[in-house]
């Protein structure tokens, strides 16, 4: 049972990494920082985008308009947050005491 909840332990903090790194590049991107048309840079601006968009896009259909701001990626990291938080206070006790 433990190798389970640190198995999702360990997705949580990949997804959140992924999270965090889209939205960084998506500021460089926004910013002109990076050249997009290497296509090194490409690549992992098109992976970022596919790992990240079917997350966020049942979120902004919820979300009001902000302009340019896009929330989604706060609070789909705020969930993952409660997530992991629910794991190790209550899944993790229970399954342990088993």
């Amino acid at each position: 049972m433990i190798a389970i909840i640190n198995t999702l332990l360990f997705i949580i903090s990949i997804a959140w990494f992924i999270i965090i790194a889209s939205a960084i590049f998506s500021w460089l991107y926004a910013f002109n920082v990076i050249n997009t048309n290497n296509q090194v840079i490409a690549s992992i601006g098109r992976a970022l985008y596919n790992l990240t968009e079917p997350v966020y896009r049942p979120i902004r259909r919820f979300l009001p308009d902000f302009g340019g701001v896009d929330l989604s990626p706060i609070v789909v990291l705020i969930i993952l947050f409660f997530l992991e938080q629910i794991i190790r206070s209550v899944l993790a006790p229970a399954l342990l005491s088993i």
